[in-house]
């Protein structure tokens, strides 16, 4: 995997770039605030916050910044075997609107941080796989986007907050703060996209996250009800034998038994 370049720019004044003879590679653009112009291939686009732009080496590329524009993007142009193949395993859209998650930031600021680093230091498998996690992880966040016709993408980030904090014990209120709704808006629009509610979605999170507690480790019973966000261990029994039929205490002990007769 070749880097060309990676990085976070603000532009605060005008900036101009381009690429009029294609890009020297493939360039994976998130607008993280502000505004900017970018054309592609004699396309316009207006790119806003949460905007990513994907190009490939056969696309002409021009990236105006007006002054008052304070446009903050991260970016990495790159080439190599694994990125050719994953470009081309499906159709990838030019310009698509993602949620600014802080976990695909975190890898990319990962990523800025690993090819700073001098030459003896640098690991380039450590790089191989940080892009290959960015890569993946964007294509799945547009494709999430690209299903907003069978599900709005309001709910999508509401879902993507409820995982990212279900175990800290978040209220309704909490996600509908996040998506800018109202609770009764919010609560009504995510059961009627996902079929259940925020709570019982919630739930769900924290029953896997208990259920590897249950398997690999030897916490107590009130321990995996407080780590999990359940609060009292009287509603972790109830929510879990709900929804599994069994208690969590007789779930371990069947787990443990059939751990023991397969050794």
């Amino acid at each position: 995997m070749n880097i060309k370049f990676c990085g976070y720019s603000l532009h605060a004044q005008k900036f101009y770039m381009e690429f009029k003879t294609g890009v020297p590679g493939y360039l994976l653009r998130l607008q993280t605030e502000g505004t900017c112009k970018v054309k592609l291939n004699e396309r316009e686009f207006q790119l806003e916050k949460g905007d990513l732009l994907l190009t490939n080496p056969e696309d002409m590329f021009e990236l105006i910044v007006e002054d008052g524009d304070n446009s903050g993007d991260y970016h990495l142009l790159c080439e190599g075997d694994w990125i050719d193949a994953w470009w081309r395993r499906s159709e990838k859209p030019s310009v698509s609107t993602i949620d600014l998650d802080e976990n695909i930031m975190a890898i990319w600021r990962c990523m800025i941080l690993e090819d700073r680093r001098s030459v003896s230091e640098k690991n380039d498998e450590i790089l191989h796989y940080l892009v290959q996690t960015l890569c993946l992880s964007l294509e799945r966040a547009a494709m999430e986007t690209k299903s907003m016709s069978s599900r709005p993408y309001t709910v999508t980030r509401m879902m993507r907050y409820i995982e990212e904090n279900a175990i800290t014990g978040i209220k309704v209120e909490d996600v509908a703060k996040h998506a800018g709704l109202s609770v009764s808006r919010s609560a009504h629009l995510f059961k009627s996209s996902v079929g259940k509610t925020m709570i019982e979605y919630a739930h769900e999170i924290k029953l896997a996250v208990a259920i590897d507690f249950l398997k690999h480790t030897t916490y107590t019973l009130e321990h995996i009800a407080e780590d999990c966000g359940f609060g009292s261990y009287s509603y972790f029994h109830r929510v879990f034998k709900k929804h599994y039929g069994i208690s969590p205490g007789d779930y371990r002990s069947s787990t443990k038994h059939k751990t023991m007769t397969l050794i």
